[in-house]
């Protein structure tokens, strides 16, 4: 198909070297209201417009499948209209479900994918484009996918290419959040010829309102940290981070089978309209807590819960058990869900544990209250303690596939008014449950005995001998 459309679309020149930039790496960090997304959009729809780039695919990715409907998909329909007008029609199909862009003069097209979990990063490995092959890759809110998850796409982009136009490359596009992110040291800390890493902020916008403008300088009198970090896209301070001494390469560990001698219990937090949280851990001979499961009640965005009921939420929790449910010694959740909003109803806690106890699964016991001491209880085991060799040996690990915790974690700052504790209006929901188990599991950090040269694996003090001897049943 032939087709001449003249079109005006005008570019921010903020964007000029990401635009017409051919390296492996585009990585955008920037501010709300920068234009970064919108850019995007624009640039790729024009791209996969152009019969130069026969060949070329997109495939847009967010950790959350679904959300690529309201992000990616939404911007890059909303390009298509614009850049093409009321005869968009002509030159472009879009399938709203299952989500596809498909371009009617080059044949290119769109695909939209999420890296929730392992099921869905197979697909990934193994998806191929109808015509060509994938290009290039748009990862939006970036921050929220882990390293392992990026060089999974990065792995996609392989092969000869037939199109002398053509060339791979990963454009990730995101907000800043703690300067301990791995985006920040494998792309910003130190300089790459392959990597394009571009900083914005809404001033750099030539399109943005003067309202926008005028709230972002409210909040600057209001709140300068948080100005700084969400209108001047810069990262997080350590300072503000209330959790500073997490380290996604040191406690994010990959999946394993948990022996069926370890203890394990689950904790949760309850939310309705705030999404509720529900975790499930194991804790080796040595003392170390592994997080290997979540259930999370995730609506959509952020902090916005699904609204289900709390016997609809304990059918999950059983149901998410029926493999290991007799191997569950306890549980432990939220002592507020005691309460009763009416003297003749059951509480929530009741009738959850109604639902656990018909299914044949451990009920819940109220969990010890207290920010400040669950907040240090979850610092204690991140830290966990330093071997004869100087090592640090952190006492909580937890399993990739637990998003949501991982997500939330190294979010939380410190309360304003009360900086011993953690901030509650953020989105702590798998933070407090996470803490609810560490409360019941408290945690005494080792001392690294002293070697000498007549004893360099430790076993010279016979206590060593008759305690490692009564953990492990010899």
């Amino acid at each position: 198909m032939t087709v001449k459309k003249e079109s005006r679309v005008y570019f921010n020149p903020a964007f000029r070297a990401v635009n017409e930039s051919r390296k492996r790496y585009v990585i955008m960090k920037g501010s709300a209201g920068s234009g970064k997304s919108v850019n995007v959009a624009n640039a790729l729809t024009l791209k996969l417009s152009d019969p130069r780039n026969k060949g070329a695919n997109l495939l847009c990715v967010r950790k959350i499948d679904e959300s690529n409907r309201d992000s990616t998909f939404a911007e890059l329909k909303k390009a298509i209209y614009t850049i093409f007008g009321a005869e968009w029609e002509r030159y472009w199909s879009v399938t709203n479900s299952p989500l596809r862009l498909v371009c009617k003069i080059t044949g290119n097209s769109v695909i939209f994918r999420g890296m929730k979990d392992d099921k869905q990063r197979e697909k990934v490995k193994s998806i191929t484009a109808d015509e060509g092959k994938i290009t290039w890759i748009w990862v939006e809110e970036a921050t929220e996918l882990t390293e392992e998850d990026f060089d999974i796409l990065d792995d996609r982009l392989r092969g000869k290419l037939s199109n002398p136009n053509l060339y791979y490359q990963i454009i990730a596009t995101f907000n800043p959040v703690s300067a301990t992110h791995w985006l920040k040291s494998k792309f910003f800390d130190a300089p790459d010829p392959n990597v394009l890493a571009h900083s914005s902020t809404f001033k750099d916008n030539l399109f943005i309102d003067p309202q926008y403008k005028e709230r972002m300088e409210r909040r600057r009198l209001r709140d300068p940290e948080g100005y700084r970090v969400y209108a001047l896209g810069e990262w997080g301070l350590l300072g503000g981070q209330y959790f500073n001494n997490w380290r996604e390469a040191l406690h994010v560990v990959k999946p394993f089978k948990v022996p069926d001698g370890w203890l394990r219990f689950r904790m949760a937090d309850w939310g309705s309209y705030h999404p509720y949280a529900v975790l499930w851990g194991a804790v080796d001979y040595d003392g170390k807590m592994y997080i290997y499961r979540e259930l999370y009640g995730y609506g959509g965005k952020p902090n916005v819960g699904t609204k289900e009921s709390s016997r609809q939420v304990a059918q999950k929790i059983a149901d998410a058990e029926k493999s290991d449910k007799s191997l569950i010694q306890y549980g432990v959740l939220d002592n507020a869900c005691w309460n009763r909003q009416d003297p003749g109803a059951p509480s929530i806690a009741e009738e959850i544990n109604n639902v656990l106890i018909a299914n044949k699964c451990m009920p819940f016991n109220p969990s010890v209250k207290g920010r400040e001491q669950v907040g240090e209880e979850i610092r204690l085991r991140l830290e966990g303690y330093k071997d004869a060799d100087g090592k640090q040996i952190p006492a909580l690990y937890i399993f990739n596939t637990c998003y949501h915790l991982i997500r939330t974690l190294p979010d939380i700052t410190h309360d304003k008014n009360m900086p011993e504790k953690y901030d509650t209006n953020g989105e702590d929901h798998a933070i407090d449950a996470l803490g609810y188990g560490c409360m019941s599991r408290p945690y005494t950090p080792q001392r690294p005995k002293k070697r000498d040269a007549y004893d360099m694996d430790g076993w010279h003090d016979i206590n060593s001998r008759r305690r490692a001897t009564s953990v492990w049943g010899m």
